[in-house]
């Protein structure tokens, strides 16, 4: 494949490329699977196979064998029917946009495909799973008896898996979206259906629910009450816990674009500084190399702890986060309180082109709500960067505000569309 001569530099050091490649459990990733492991081989490289891992698994199994290209394929939380290719560098680091362009480049250049022996082999990674788990386990920062956790495991990559480590590290834990099928992953569970859990979590009094995507790079959790905790809430009780030990290098987070103002306002409370970037665990994890940061994160769940892993973990998020519960005998109401967030509206308007979100009349309606707004609000209008959607985010002094300036926006979004 393209990739495997741009990631190499076309390296003429005689040693034959390596490649991990795992997927989600939807039906569509086994022919994937075969289609990308015969062009990796094709080109010349080796190939192992990791089978159903969470994304994270990969990008550390990439890093732990030194592979040159790490390869998930999975949709991450969209439907079933969806799928796609994600890919990892070196280290099991995402790629940047230069070499996702170098990439895309190479497709359109002629290339001498290898012959004979010059062919990859594929083999499997047997104990892919168990040197993951091991890997997790060794990085919980405190045991997690006396802890009732219900998981959601979205019928997805680590519906097994996560499970398996919570009960290693010490939970009590209840499994729903546990049961992958290839057909069922996200359907009406996982952190986009948060409802199955919620009403999981109060109907066997759990102390907690932890809520995990498709490929398993996000975490989203639920109190005792069936309340949800979102990213912004569990960046911010992760942040203090660090901060107390000593460990939130440069006394910083990096947040997005999403995030919301209360997080900052919280963590100005706590002396801690904000780094913020555009939407995308990528420019989280960029802007933590270059600044020093040892923690990032999105409202959506994605947490990145740059100390501990190359990318988003939604199983290391959940066990800092439930090692923290633990560690102060606190309930996650109590931890999450930190954050008073303002009133804050998403609305997703199904598109049938993107780019309407830079129209003249879509920009013009986002310039006038924000000078409605003034100084109290904002609005942050976006095209998703893998659904036909463009999401219209508002911050406003008041939740009725903030629906009818998004709903205003919506409208304008609609309307150019046609």
């Amino acid at each position: 494949m393209a990739a495997i001569g741009v990631l190499r530099g076309d390296s003429t050091d005689g040693a034959r490329p390596l490649a991990v490649v795992g997927r989600d459990p939807r039906a569509s990733g086994e022919m994937l699977e075969a289609a990308v492991v015969a062009g990796l081989a094709s080109a010349g490289a080796d190939v192992l196979l990791a089978g159903v891992l969470p994304t994270p698994a990969v990008a550390y199994l990439a890093a732990d064998v030194g592979a040159d290209l790490g390869v998930v394929l999975s949709a991450s939380h969209n439907p079933m029917p969806d799928n796609g290719v994600k890919f990892f560098g070196r280290g099991g680091y995402k790629l940047p946009d230069d070499v996702e362009d170098a990439i895309e480049q190479r497709l359109y250049e002629e290339w001498d495909r290898p012959v004979g022996a010059q062919v990859g082999r594929v083999q499997t990674l047997p104990d892919a799973a168990t040197r993951y788990a091991e890997h997790l386990l060794s990085l919980a920062p405190a045991p997690l008896s006396g802890l009732r956790v219900v998981v959601d495991g979205a019928h997805g990559a680590a519906a097994t898996l996560a499970p398996a480590v919570y009960r290693k590290a010490g939970a009590e834990v209840i499994c729903i979206g546990c049961e992958p099928d290839g057909y069922n992953i996200n359907d009406a569970v996982g952190s986009t259906h948060p409802q199955a859990l919620q009403a999981a979590v109060r109907a066997h009094a759990a102390d907690v629910g932890i809520a995990h995507d498709g490929d398993a790079d996000r975490c989203l959790a639920v109190d005792a009450d069936g309340a949800m905790v979102d990213g912004d809430a569990i960046l911010a009780v992760c942040a203090l816990a660090m901060r107390d030990a000593g460990t939130l290098r440069g006394g910083r987070v990096v947040t997005t674009v999403m995030t919301n103002l209360g997080f900052t306002r919280a963590m100005a409370e706590a002396g801690i500084g904000v780094v913020q970037t555009a939407v995308g665990d990528r420019y989280v994890l960029e802007a933590m190399r270059k600044h020093g940061i040892s923690l990032g994160g999105e409202q959506s769940g994605h947490l990145v702890f740059g100390d501990l892993a190359v990318t988003g973990d939604g199983v290391l998020t959940g066990l800092q986060l439930l090692g923290r519960m633990a560690a102060t005998g606190q309930p996650l109401a109590s931890l999450a309180s930190v954050l008073q967030r303002s009133p804050q509206v998403l609305v997703n308007v199904p598109v049938p082109d993107r780019q309407v979100a830079a129209s003249p009349a879509v920009t013009q309606a986002v310039a006038a709500e924000q000078q409605r707004l003034g100084d109290a609000g904002r609005v942050l209008l976006r095209p998703s960067g893998t659904e036909p959607l463009v999401r219209v985010m508002v911050e406003a002094v008041t939740e009725q505000e903030a629906v009818s300036c998004a709903e205003r926006i919506a409208a304008a979004v609609r309307a150019a569309s046609g």
